[in-house]
């Protein structure tokens, strides 16, 4: 879905906004980048291939979250429903600890990638952690230090800009997939699970609450209801 709406982008807008001239000296030669642009792409193709031969937990965990981390454009929760069918099915987690996980990893900086951490812990210890973690960060160092050569030109291209403009309007819509399902799906199941939902909302968007304290106050009141039913 972002590869077509880049390509209906590139293809149906005309009109871009021309950048500013202000920039950043790069500091990469273009060979270097490109080599690293090429490795970032190597993983992508080969870990799935090598995982049907490499029988080993972690070796599929390392892949699952590369490419898991390979496509997050606009925000790691585009990457929510991809990272459920990838840890849930194969039993390295449960559906319950994976919402468990990705709430509680809401009351800090970067969620999705502490949400990593948190799956590979749960499932291999400490190994999976550090596996996890790597996997997921990996391709956005490849393709940030792979692109800055080439992004001061890149950046002048109406083509790329327009292209640019699809791929964040598909990532509204697949947020909001993803906020639908697994998110309500599996967390809003009776008219409490609603008020709860629609409290924390509140918090955050009108009165503005910072996030981790509206994560404390939802954390304490599930607990409330859990415990006095």
């Amino acid at each position: 879905m972002i590869a077509i709406a880049g390509a209906i982008g590139a293809v149906g807008r005309r009109q871009t906004v021309t950048p500013s001239s202000v920039g950043i000296t790069p500091f990469i030669r273009r060979s270097t980048g490109f080599l690293l642009l090429s490795l970032f792409a190597v993983l992508l193709i080969a870990l799935p291939l090598a995982r049907a031969w490499i029988h080993s937990p972690l070796w599929a965990l390392f892949d699952s979250f590369y490419r898991a981390g390979a496509l997050v454009f606009g925000g790691g929760h585009v990457v929510l429903p991809l990272l459920e069918a990838e840890v849930v099915p194969q039993g390295w987690v449960t559906a319950s600890q994976f919402l468990a996980g990705y709430s509680a990893a809401q009351a800090v900086p970067g969620p999705l990638f502490t949400l990593a951490a948190y799956i590979g812990m749960a499932a291999f210890g400490w190994k999976g952690a550090l596996v996890a973690t790597i996997g997921i960060f990996l391709p956005s160092f490849l393709l940030v230090l792979g692109a800055f050569p080439f992004w001061h030109w890149l950046r002048h291209q109406p083509r790329f800009q327009a292209a640019l403009a699809g791929i964040n309007a598909a990532v509204v819509g697949i947020l909001l997939a993803a906020l639908y399902d697994p998110i309500w799906t599996k967390a809003v199941n009776e008219p409490a699970d609603f008020t709860f939902a629609l409290s924390a909302f509140l918090l955050l968007a009108v009165w503005k609450w910072p996030a981790w304290a509206v994560v404390l106050v939802s954390f304490v009141g599930g607990w409330l209801r859990a415990l006095f039913g």
